[in-house]
């Protein structure tokens, strides 16, 4: 058995460090680097790629909404053709760092906002998953198993992964509990691990409510700016590997 453990990082900005990416970077297998929009900036683009790297870490897109005061976290009124545009913007500015220090893109994972509205909403998945094809259609699209954005990848062959959380509770009908709710995220290391493997190994996962839904989980995320990232992440990694789980990133086993 084998699953991805990705983690959203390079959310620096200017002389304002965000996240723990220094010490969360070794011990993932897939890192998503922010594009600028939501946050992020050139040059730390540049210094997370060259982590990412040093550490066997397969490289990322961060997309997300233009939005550095919300950090990506709002809703916007964003048309279609917008959104493909953002897409196709953020994306080429993160692969060319990528080809400049000698490497290229895994995957592409929409960030907040954006990731959140396209799991419903078919018009912004399906520019989504064609702006992430128009640029390379051998890219995998990290969403939300059951949403529209795994469905519209599907109808144009875009490869997916399909993404759980370590550290949010879910909602019967499958989605995220939102941030703005008591209970949102898990700071419970236990709970966190308990979560991670009943998604892996049993394909289902414990809502808000208590009840038991299905689950596809191909790649699981913990978030980098999370106070406890590093504790999670170290934590996950040895409940794995206790149950002969292989960690490694989602271009060696997601098929096209």
């Amino acid at each position: 058995m084998v699953v991805d453990l990705n983690s959203d990082l390079g959310e620096s900005f200017g002389n304002y460090t965000i996240g723990m990416d220094s010490k969360v970077i070794p011990l993932i297998s897939s890192a998503n680097i922010a594009c600028g929009f939501h946050a992020g900036d050139p040059t730390v683009m540049k210094k997370t790629v060259a982590l990412a790297l040093q550490n066997g870490v397969a490289l990322g897109a961060h997309p997300g909404f233009p939005d550095l005061v919300g950090f990506g976290r709002r809703n916007m009124a964003a048309s279609p053709s917008d959104v493909y545009a953002m897409m196709v913007y953020q994306i080429g500015a993160l692969a060319a760092f990528a080809k400049a220090a000698g490497a290229a893109l895994q995957h592409v994972k929409p960030h907040g906002a954006l990731y959140n509205m396209a799991a419903r909403d078919a018009k912004l998945a399906e520019a989504i998953a064609c702006a992430i094809h128009d640029v390379d259609p051998h890219l995998i699209l990290f969403a939300q198993p059951g949403t529209e954005s795994i469905r519209e990848a599907k109808k144009i062959d875009l490869p997916t992964a399909c993404e759980v959380f370590a550290d949010r509770s879910y909602q019967d009908d499958g989605s995220l509990t939102p941030r703005s709710q008591p209970g949102a995220m898990i700071t419970d290391e236990s709970q966190s691990i308990s979560q991670v493997l009943s998604m892996v190994m049993d394909h289902q996962v414990t809502t808000l409510s208590g009840k038991v839904i299905p689950i596809q989980a191909d790649t699981i995320c913990v978030h980098g700016d999370g106070p406890k990232a590093v504790a999670f992440v170290t934590r996950i990694r040895e409940a794995l590997a206790s149950k002969g789980i292989t960690v490694a990133p989602a271009g060696t086993f997601v098929r096209e």
